[in-house]
């Protein structure tokens, strides 16, 4: 068995968690919440040296998900792992829920930066590869982010100051699912070639099918990737993927499903009868 078939059932159910939480919640961003999946699944099942049992040991992997807006997709991977009961994600946006609209560090273990305000998750995954660098540790840093956010001048700062450094523990996947709120991102800034722009910053790059779960752990687990460089993943995704009448619909950007639309999801990803 292939590793994505392995992982194509956890890919499947998150998918349906996360359908249901925003229906739930009334919580908007599900299209970019779906189009990252695949990414956090190869991230978090296979690439990182993480576990619940070490979430604060100094020697862990870091995993900083930038687009912040896609907060109940962390939610649902740090669940599934066991770094909070499953239970606990139905909380949130309630009074009192550790899991708000958009992520607080700290909140829950595993939740390494506050994230939201674009442009900021690369900045950081730069200062904590510094970091480790100085204090002689050996740990990776990985940073997902939008493709809308790649037109923050932060990024590319933060991009030419790690290739400056050669920062080959840091790895960028962006989740280029080639929309952003009021449009396509291509339409709005000229984005393209986008893994040439990482390579002239001095950056390794490649570009992968962001819903290939076999290509997606070959990439990201070859970290460092022996060019002495940071690494920039571009995965080429599909916003609202797994649910065909979501799928490339920008309108899931801020829609709610409703009730008859979270079942008819949960029956296209195979989590009920159909």
């Amino acid at each position: 068995m292939s590793e994505g078939n392995d992982l194509a059932a956890v890919a499947a159910r998150m998918r349906g968690t996360l359908v249901e939480l925003s229906q739930l919640r009334s919580t908007a961003h599900l299209g970019g919440c779906l189009s990252c999946v695949d990414i956090l699944v190869a991230l978090y099942w296979r690439a990182l040296n993480v576990s619940p049992e070490r979430a604060g040991d100094p020697g862990r992997d870091r995993l900083i998900l930038s687009k912040g807006h896609a907060a109940m997709s962390i939610y649902a991977s740090l669940a599934m792992r066991g770094f909070i009961d499953e239970d606990e994600l139905w909380t949130m946006h309630t009074p009192g829920s550790r899991l708000p609209e958009q992520p607080s560090p700290g909140s829950i273990p595993g939740l390494e930066a506050a994230t939201g305000s674009l442009g900021h998750g690369l900045p950081i995954g730069v200062g904590q590869a510094i970091a480790a660098r100085v204090q002689r540790h050996d740990y990776r840093v990985f940073v997902v982010m939008s493709d809308g956010e790649c037109e923050e001048g932060s990024v590319w700062e933060a991009a030419m100051f790690a290739g400056a450094r050669k920062l080959e523990r840091l790895m960028v996947v962006v989740d280029y699912n080639k929309w952003q709120a009021t449009g396509r991102s291509q339409e709005i800034m000229a984005l393209d070639p986008l893994a040439d722009k990482f390579e002239a910053f001095g950056w390794s790059a490649y570009r992968v099918d962001g819903h290939d779960l076999d290509a997606l752990v070959e990439v990201v687990t070859n970290l460092p990737d022996g060019s002495g460089k940071p690494v920039a993943v571009i995965a080429d995704t599909v916003k609202g993927k797994g649910v065909s009448f979501m799928e490339d619909d920008n309108n899931w950007h801020y829609r709610i499903p409703t009730e008859d639309e979270v079942a008819a999801a949960h029956r296209e990803l195979g989590l009920v009868p159909s």
